[in-house]
């Protein structure tokens, strides 16, 4: 009588623990069916699930040992069932060799914990299932559900102590992927992500946002280790080879405050990728961590995003005209055009506005915005009988993307019957081997055309001799930081490279412009090195309209 009770109070608690809505309690489930299977004389349980009713022909399944004494034993009882998704599960129960038959009472208890168990363990499978589809993306990384979940349960149980967290994006893994296929470029990917996993450890997760983009969260205590493999690792990609990489990657980092101040997750994501946007724009650091004037930053940037379309209709974007002075004879050959912005009656400079314009193609429409302005002004000063000289007008690289730039550019001057001889459209440097493409086909369109075009601040980027080989620019441009130091003896490396590349433009039929011109030591340094054209405050700061239609009466610069 009384292992009768005993046996119905651990059935009843069997039930109970696996009618759990949910977080089922997995040791003491086995510990329960381990007393039963000892009450019965059961020697071994094992549950089996197989995908598909081919799987289980081939008995390719996953299964579960609920209990084993080790004694040798034998199959006595199995019942089978087939979910509705299509899987089949089976619970197979054995006896030891040496024990007496099972009594009717015994199998028909055990086939009820057999049923039961096949029911609990398909409900376990679904409901894992399901996290899976939920929390996990296709190639088994943890995805952003997972980290919203998480986080925001970590807030409501105040566990979000003592926490860093951060976003990062693999650097250069496109151009990885080509030189080792992208296979290779998949397992250098997750070892890597595996070597910041036992960083963080049992505290912290890591969650992809997709392609190479993460977020983790860890305890502070991980974060100096993190940066260092955040700025470069060796990553092993062949384990038979033991071929490795170094990878590195752009992050954004933020280190949690314990006051209570986050009220959900958002809370970090929007802190995170504000750090991890600026890491990204920034061109020199890869790693920056949130601070308050990274938030006042963004809060910056949102703001000229949204004012700029009202701006560009009410035309607070106003051109100012830059000379270009060639240092023989002291005459104006050229102007640059350069955008300033007259906002609520302050006039604010390109720093603060033209980074930011060049976060998306808002950059694009400006630099159109400013060519038809040029090409106004150009037609109201012909009109008007006045001797004018070639203007030159800026496009950001963003035009690469624009298979019609080319068109779009002559429809804006042809549109003001500007002759082509008075525009020049000045490009920078490119990045990438598509853009160069871009660049060297909408170079050679504009020379047939007629029009002039520059690289501009040449030197100042990752210059390259197929810049100058390959495109045929009719100006180089050459930045300020290129120009020689003044008094200095002619050896030093910048006095060199100045000459030689001054030499070899001149050589290739280019005309040769010194930007940031500011002393008279500075234009002696280029009469001295034939570089004939100058720009700078030396002779002239950008001018306003009105001031800059006062140097088209008076060419020249006496004096200088």
């Amino acid at each position: 009588m009384d292992q009768c009770i005993h046996y119905s109070e651990l059935l009843e608690e069997l039930v109970d623990l696996m009618t759990v809505s949910s977080d089922f309690d997995l040791k003491r489930i086995y510990a329960v069916l381990t007393e039963l299977s000892k009450m019965l004389r059961a020697s071994k349980g094992i549950t089996t699930f197989y995908k598909t009713p081919e799987h289980a022909r081939m008995g390719k399944g996953e299964s579960y040992i609920c209990y084993d004494d080790g004694k040798p034993s034998h199959l006595v009882l199995k019942e089978q069932t087939i979910t509705p998704t299509g899987m089949t599960a089976v619970c197979e129960v054995y006896q030891a060799d040496d024990e007496p038959p099972f009594s009717e009472l015994e199998r028909r208890r055990i086939q009820r914990i057999q049923r039961m168990m096949i029911s609990f363990m398909s409900r376990k499978r679904l409901t894992d299932e399901v996290e899976r589809l939920t929390f996990y993306d296709d190639d088994g990384y943890r995805n952003i559900r997972y980290y919203i979940a998480h986080i925001n349960r970590m807030i409501q149980s105040g566990t979000l102590v003592n926490k860093g967290a951060g976003r990062f994006n693999l650097r250069h893994l496109s151009s990885i992927n080509r030189d080792i296929g992208r296979a290779a470029g998949n397992v250098l990917m997750r070892n890597y992500v595996t070597m910041i996993e036992k960083i963080i450890g049992e505290d912290g997760f890591i969650c992809r946002l997709g392609g190479d983009n993460f977020v983790f969260l860890c305890d502070r205590a991980c974060i100096e280790t993190l940066v260092s493999v955040l700025r470069g690792a060796p990553v092993v990609y062949d384990e038979n080879k033991g071929e490795r990489i170094e990878v590195s990657a752009v992050a954004g980092l933020y280190l949690i405050p314990d006051d209570g101040e986050i009220k959900s997750s958002d809370d970090i994501l929007e802190r995170i990728i504000s750090a991890y946007e600026s890491a990204r724009n920034d061109g020199k650091e890869t790693i920056i961590f949130s601070s308050e004037e990274l938030i006042h930053e963004k809060e910056k940037i949102l703001s000229v995003q949204q004012v700029f379309p009202r701006a560009m209709q009410e035309e607070e974007f106003k051109v100012f005209y830059q000379p270009k002075i060639d240092v023989f004879g002291n005459e104006m050959t050229g102007a640059e055009a350069l955008c300033r912005w007259l906002h609520e009656g302050k006039i604010i400079p390109p720093c603060d506005f033209i980074p930011i314009l060049e976060r998306n193609l808002d950059i694009c429409k400006l630099d159109f915005y400013m060519l038809e302005h040029v090409c106004r002004d150009i037609r109201r000063w012909l009109d008007e009988g006045k001797k004018i000289v070639r203007v030159s007008v800026n496009f950001s690289r963003k035009h690469m993307i624009d298979a019609d730039l080319f068109e779009h550019i002559v429809t804006i001057i042809d549109r003001y019957h500007v002759p082509h001889e008075y525009i020049e459209i000045e490009l920078t440097e490119t990045t990438t081997d598509v853009e160069f493409r871009d660049l060297k086909r909408v170079v050679n369109s504009l020379q047939r055309e007629g029009i002039s075009t520059s690289v501009d601040d040449f030197g100042i980027g990752y210059s390259s001799l197929r810049l100058l080989k390959d495109i045929p620019w009719n100006v180089l441009k050459v930045d300020k930081s290129f120009l020689p130091v003044e008094n200095g003896n002619g050896t030093d490396r910048n006095s060199i490279l100045f000459k030689y590349v001054i030499a070899m433009a001149r050589e290739l039929g280019l005309e040769c412009i010194a930007e940031g011109v500011e002393t008279r030591e500075q234009v002696e340094i280029l009469r001295d090195n034939s570089c004939n054209l100058a720009q700078g405050f030396y002779y002239d700061r950008p001018l306003p309209v009105e001031e800059y239609e006062k140097r088209l009466n008076n060419h020249t610069y006496k004096n200088m």
